[in-house]
């Protein structure tokens, strides 16, 4: 597998960040079946292996997955403090359920599941996401060991096709635009910050 050219500053400032907790949260927007924005943050869970495809978990019961549901075209933003580095990543997502149909696909979400902290994996067992509170009992403890994942467990794939990189320390400051050509060969254009 050929590692896509975004991914050498991507690793580095990932690397340079790694001591700050917050530089694993990304901002993933989606639209809305009435064609509205929608944008939340959520957890960088790697790449699936040998691949440039980022990994984020959601429940399938949240508002993100009916929207990539209806669209499956998103964008992720990412700001690294310690770099002074942003990503933007505009691709196509695809949703892993349970009832997905590639056998290694559904290997893959059973290893999110499985690298999931017990605090992670509890709240797929809450009630649905959104919803009016209708109590104030606590939730429910899971006994998680040894637990397969659940039908709302699902593993969004984030396939790139474009990727804006702006670095800005230094002056002048740095933009590069890297994307699939129709050959699904990466290219690199230095562009105006």
């Amino acid at each position: 597998m050929i590692l896509a050219p975004w991914r050498e500053p991507l690793q580095r400032a990932i690397h340079l960040s790694r001591s700050i907790p917050y530089s694993r949260y990304i901002q993933l927007a989606t639209v809305s079946k009435e064609g509205k924005p929608a944008n939340r943050t959520v957890v960088f869970r790697g790449f699936l292996p040998n691949t440039n495809i980022i990994q984020i978990v959601t429940d399938t019961r949240s508002q993100k997955f009916s929207h990539l549901q209806h669209q499956s075209w998103a964008e992720i933003c990412w700001y690294f403090s310690k770099t002074r580095q942003q990503f933007r990543f505009f691709g196509k997502v695809i949703l892993v359920t349970a009832e997905y149909e590639d056998s290694k696909l559904i290997k893959a979400r059973q290893t999110s599941w499985q690298a999931l902290s017990d605090s992670g994996k509890e709240q797929f067992f809450w009630p649905t996401p959104g919803d009016l509170l209708t109590s104030n009992q606590p939730n429910p403890k899971i006994n998680l060991k040894d637990i397969n994942p659940p039908a709302n467990f699902c593993l969004l794939l984030f396939n790139s096709e474009k990727v804006d990189f702006l670095a800005l320390k230094g002056n002048p400051q740095k933009r590069y635009l890297y994307f699939l050509n129709s050959n699904n060969t990466w290219l690199t254009q230095q562009i105006n910050p």
